[in-house]
């Protein structure tokens, strides 16, 4: 199976199981293929395994959140591309300056869009394949 032809691999690391199951359900129904993590050294470990071309992590998870999360992605030569969405319910401008900080692609606020989640995702998708 060629790069072309596979479906694009989307982590998402989520506690909610509602928002887990939103995300999956939108992103199948796409054509991605969706991995999902219940916290954040789930994902960690999942990134690491099945090298995914996008991860959509939530800011508040139990242990490690998502701003440390981000931040061992990318130090982490394994995963130190991997195109981040950080997706949540925090809307302070600390919170998104931190984001950015820690190597966040984008920044997004819950609730979302369905067009604005499966745009970012398309685009941070494509970003990935150029950089590979």
């Amino acid at each position: 199976m060629t790069t072309e032809t596979r479906a694009k691999k989307i982590l998402v690391i989520d506690d909610d199981p509602g928002m887990q199951r939103f995300l999956k359900e939108a992103l199948e129904s796409e054509g991605y293929e969706v991995t999902v993590a219940s916290n954040g050294m789930q994902g960690l470990f999942s990134a690491q395994q099945d090298a995914p071309d996008v991860a959509i992590l939530d800011v508040m998870l139990p242990g490690l959140d998502g701003f440390e999360v981000c931040h061992r992605l990318r130090a982490d030569p394994r995963t130190s591309h991997l195109p981040v969405m950080m997706l949540t319910g925090k809307e302070r401008e600390i919170d998104r300056q931190t984001g950015e900080k820690v190597g966040a692609n984008k920044f997004l606020s819950k609730p979302i869009e369905l067009h604005v989640l499966l745009s970012t995702v398309e685009s941070l998708a494509k970003s990935r394949g150029r950089s590979a």
